[in-house]
């Protein structure tokens, strides 16, 4: 094929190797902090569902890692010497055309949830799945009963990336607030996590229930009752997976309709500029567009003031006559 012939990398690949480069080159180093995914969709005029993949990319070869607190960083693990340049190959292409034999659970996983990451839960079915590991549709049952399954299992696996540190950092703020990050990023590097997870009906596998576990043992120390810490270890994902619904909400719009965001808000000005110049809305006047639109802010600061609260019930609870600690039982809750 010559390459009048050959279709154009699509943009996130462009982007990917960009950023490639300058890692490799020691522009960008160890520990440096990337820009966010509504920063990329912004300085490369891209949406933010290509911005997402630009990250995931970039975690796949190990160049950049979540790190708490920071954000996402420059892997220490990336170099010019462990790592060669050269195109990302897409995680479905890695898993397309496993030889016959070899097929096993972890390829039609691993290949199911990268159809999910590029194109959402929706264009996930056995056919498809069938079709990019150039097997038979039948030979998926061998591992996957269907798709209820099939989504359930993608979700376990992709909680599995998560490394929950073990004993973890001091404190039980510090212990919930790195849980509540690792699923956090997950969330953004995965955007149909959180259709996949249900707090009223939990998928009962290792890898979500390792993330409960690990979350029930940071709140070991504050001798808290059995009821509230399953509540708090319940509350803190929900907090996460319903800023990350509007994350793949927006995601999915963008796909659809082919508006990014930004381009929303450019659309809707006239009508807001009508609106607000009535005077009857003079806070809302005020307010900055990008406060509204930064989901990261948005997710940073519902997890501080949650946190906050808790530690004021913690407070609250052992400030009670006769209590030296947070009491045994009780109902745990602020007023």
């Amino acid at each position: 094929m010559t390459s009048a012939t050959q279709r154009p990398d699509p943009p996130y690949r462009r982007i990917v190797a960009e950023f490639r480069t300058r890692i490799l080159a020691g522009e960008l180093r160890p520990g440096d902090r990337v820009p966010s995914i509504r920063q990329i969709a912004q300085r490369w005029g891209v949406a933010v569902a290509t911005a997402t993949k630009v990250v995931a990319a970039l975690r796949d070869e190990g160049l950049v890692e979540a790190k708490v607190g920071a954000g996402t960083v420059v892997s220490a693990r990336a170099s010019r010497e462990e790592r060669p340049v050269g195109p990302a190959v897409p995680p479905a292409a890695r898993q397309a055309g496993v030889p016959k034999g070899s097929l096993n659970r972890r390829h039609v996983l691993r290949t199911a949830i990268a159809i999910a990451d590029a194109e959402g839960l929706g264009a996930v079915s056995m056919r498809r799945l069938a079709a990019e590991l150039g097997a038979g549709p039948m030979s998926l049952y061998r591992h996957v009963t269907g798709k209820d399954e099939l989504v359930t299992q993608m979700a376990d696996e992709v909680f599995g990336e998560a490394e929950l540190p073990v004993p973890g950092p001091e404190g039980w703020r510090a212990k919930l607030e790195l849980v509540a990050r690792l699923q956090w990023e997950l969330s953004r590097r995965h955007l149909w996590l959180p259709r996949a997870v249900s707090f009223t009906r939990p998928l009962l596998v290792p890898n979500m229930m390792a993330h409960t576990e690990w979350t029930l043992r940071a709140l070991d120390e504050l001798e808290l009752p059995l009821e509230t810490r399953v509540r708090e270890a319940l509350t803190l994902p929900a907090l996460v997976h319903t800023v990350a619904l509007s994350m793949a909400e927006e995601s999915e719009a963008e796909q659809e309709t082919g508006v990014t965001l930004d381009g929303w808000w450019l659309i809707q000005r006239k009508r807001a500029d009508e609106l607000l110049s009535t005077g009857q809305f003079p806070l809302l006047a005020m307010l900055p567009q990008e406060t509204v639109s930064d989901l990261d802010g948005m997710f940073d600061y519902i997890l501080a003031r949650h946190l906050d609260g808790f530690a004021v019930m913690l407070s609250r609870d052992a400030a009670r006559p006769g209590c030296g600690q947070v009491p045994e039982t009780g109902p745990g809750r602020l007023p």
